[in-house]
């Protein structure tokens, strides 16, 4: 652990998870409003979709070069850059005149919040011994967030419009960028001498993902990955489609939803430390999968009402699989492999939009849903796997 002062360590990761709180919910704040982009546009969920799959697919990819930058030059001025880049692309996609340049925004937001986390984890956990509840705090910020845009934005959408919306999710991003520059450590580079060159050295690549704990724990990530998009980007939109919720009230479910997740991801990362990360990764795997499954097939206000506060509860991983990963690299490392290992889950999970979107779109909300819970099926044999057989990994 590194050697900051007990006041500096605490006000590093209050800034640091403002700022995820900031980059995070403009994002989902885009899940929130996509019923009247749709309107606005005159498009389908399948092109809206895409656009966001490819926000989020630009997000991943900016995850190994921010961890690779980070490790040379320092985690803050990557996380000062990442929150800029927030401001920007938000209020680029506020202005959108078209659904091509929409998803073309969409793009640059994501290349700007992808400067962002993987930075702010390998800072964290530089200052802190327990992985587990360190960064769960930080994921819980987004699971904060994921109350206060989706609430506030639709409250917004509905009286003056999605593009007021987005906007002014592009002003929330200020003070977190301000915090950012005044209360975070600058921590010498964990590595200053690593050459450019060989960080992005296929051998190396190749030899750090090979690690069998890494594949496993890649694996995994990519199918809560995959389901976390498919929540984020539609979950709004299935409300309104498959339950018959007004689209003012879909805002307050989804909102629901993160705010359950703000609780339950600092408990995960507790019992991930105490007890181990895939019982608390599979807990909260289980419990999603049921959530859907609830959502889908019991119908009523006890179905829908049920089956949010199970799916709040049950997305509690983010914290607890960062910091599986985290364990496997020495500290030297970290920003590089995390990075890398971020980068290839994101991406690889960022078909989750467009996958659901269009499976939804052709054939029911019933298939394209259905479709997470098979995905979260096999994460959970894979879990499983590891336990029963003694694979270790």
């Amino acid at each position: 652990m590194t050697q900051v002062s007990t006041d500096g360590r605490r006000s590093t990761l209050v800034a640091v998870a403002g700022g995820n709180f900031a980059q995070f919910g403009v994002r989902l704040l885009l899940g929130a409003v996509v019923p009247l982009v749709l309107s606005t546009f005159g498009t389908t969920k399948s092109s809206v979709g895409l656009a966001l799959t490819g926000m989020w697919a630009v997000y991943a990819l900016f995850q190994f070069p921010s961890g690779i930058f980070a490790d040379r030059y320092g985690e803050r001025p990557l996380l000062l850059v990442g929150l800029f880049g927030t401001v920007v692309g938000a209020v680029l996609v506020a202005v959108a005149p078209s659904m091509l340049l929409y998803g073309v925004f969409t793009v640059v937001l994501g290349a700007g919040t992808g400067l962002f986390f993987s930075p702010a984890s390998a800072l964290v956990s530089r200052l802190y011994e327990e992985h587990g509840g360190a960064l769960g705090m930080v994921t819980a910020s987004g699971a904060i967030a994921g109350i206060v845009y989706p609430v506030g934005g639709s409250y917004i959408a509905a009286r003056f419009g999605w593009r007021v919306a987005v906007g002014a999710g592009a002003v929330v991003a200020l003070p977190a960028l301000l915090a950012t520059l005044g209360l975070v450590s600058s921590l010498p580079p964990a590595n200053p001498t690593r050459s450019l060159r060989a960080a992005v050295d296929l051998r190396r690549v190749r030899d750090l993902l090979a690690r069998p704990s890494v594949t496993y724990t890649t694996a995994v990530a990519v199918m809560t990955g995959f389901t976390f998009q498919a929540i984020s980007s539609f979950f709004p939109t299935f409300l309104v489609e498959f339950r018959g919720v007004a689209p003012s009230l879909a805002g307050v479910g989804f909102g629901a939803v993160f705010g359950l997740s703000s609780v339950a991801q600092p408990v995960a990362g507790r019992v991930s430390d105490r007890i181990s990360r895939d019982f608390a990764i599979g807990s909260s795997v289980t419990l999603t999968g049921l959530a859907l499954t609830v959502l889908l097939f019991v119908p009523g206000d006890l179905g829908l009402v049920a089956g949010t506060a199970l799916l709040g509860v049950g997305v509690s991983w983010p914290g607890t699989l960062q910091a599986r990963f985290m364990d496997q690299f020495a500290d030297a490392e970290r920003g590089y492999g995390f990075g890398l290992a971020r980068t290839i889950y994101m991406f690889v999970g960022a078909s989750g939009s467009v996958v659901v979107g269009t499976l939804a779109e052709q054939s029911g909300w019933t298939v394209g849903y259905g479709a997470v819970v098979g995905v979260l099926s096999v994460a959970l044999l894979l879990l499983a796997s590891n336990r029963v057989l003694g694979l270790d990994l």
